[in-house]
């Protein structure tokens, strides 16, 4: 045992620690609790993209418009889902660069989802296809929704499913 010196004046002598019993671990060895906003080690932290407040309420509505109206072509008269972005992104895209990434994205998305559904048709001969054309026409339906809801929040929203023809 090593001799115990008396602390300075006026400060309080620290509580003596009893040494760690078997199975457990010393305090100085314990590491802190995980916060829930620290990511894994070595993970990058998600790129936040441009802040909501910089993106011009005009420009949302034009990246609001490019994402719904593949909505509205695809319930509205069926082959409008594909024609409507196509559109509304090559009239705006030179408004705002944020019109024509966003407009850019319902595009590819929507070329995307006709090769998927050309394929799944195919697919129909050996019973497949069916559920894969169902598939697809939920996420034809979800997806323009979540990308809608991004964009009005001035978000970049990337399809989860998309082969980038326009680049």
């Amino acid at each position: 045992m090593e001799p115990r010196t008396p602390p300075p004046a006026g400060e309080t002598p620290p509580e003596p620690q009893s040494p760690p019993s078997a199975g457990q671990t010393p305090p100085e060895a314990q590491s802190p609790p995980p916060t829930s906003d620290s990511a894994a080690p070595g993970a990058k932290p998600p790129d936040p993209g441009p802040d909501a407040a910089q993106i011009p309420r005009s420009a949302r509505k034009g990246a609001i418009l490019c994402h719904i109206m593949a909505l509205v072509g695809l319930l509205g008269n069926g082959i409008g889902f594909v024609l409507g972005p196509l559109i509304v992104w090559y009239i705006k895209r030179e408004d705002h660069p944020y019109i024509d990434r966003q407009g850019k994205e319902a595009v590819n998305f929507q070329l995307t989802m006709v090769i998927a559904a050309i394929i799944s048709a195919f697919l129909t001969v050996i019973l497949v296809g069916f559920p894969l054309l169902v598939v697809i026409g939920v996420m034809m339906v979800v997806f323009p929704i979540v990308a809608t809801i991004k964009a009005d929040n001035g978000e970049d929203y990337r399809y989860p499913i998309s082969i980038r023809f326009l680049k």
